[in-house]
């Protein structure tokens, strides 16, 4: 079970931290990644964590402005988002990759459970 927080209303330029607790597996041995779905969309990669957190991926559009980190002792991953702008508004989404996964996995396809979202919205 994948549960999201932190979601909200925002300006532009403002910062939002997302949570997401995960339960039900072994949370250390997987990869995990954090997508995005604006309306009229399609779902698109914002960031991956390898199992470990030594390695991070991001999309070109997030890279810089967003931190993907990991406490593997509190089953949850992070999204830090910094200097927000209105395109970065979305319904965001966690996800699990697969074991040992390196970070840099973009495809929905390479993961394997998905959590419900959570809706940022950043007004101009």
């Amino acid at each position: 079970q994948l549960r999201e927080s932190g979601g909200g209303l925002v300006q532009a330029g403002d910062s939002l931290r997302l949570s997401c607790a995960v339960s039900g597996l072994i949370f250390g041995g997987y990869g995990m990644g954090w997508f995005r779905q604006a309306p009229g969309k399609e779902r698109e990669f914002v960031a991956g964590i390898s199992w470990n957190g030594g390695s991070t991926g991001y999309a070109d559009s997030t890279k810089g402005r967003f931190t993907i980190s990991r406490d593997n002792a509190k089953s949850t991953v992070y999204l830090q988002m910094n200097s927000l702008k209105p395109e970065d508004t979305a319904v965001y989404y966690c996800a699990v990759s697969k074991l040992y996964d390196n970070g840099n996995s973009r495809h929905e396809y390479q993961y394997d459970f998905w959590g419900q979202g959570t809706q940022v919205t950043v007004s101009s």
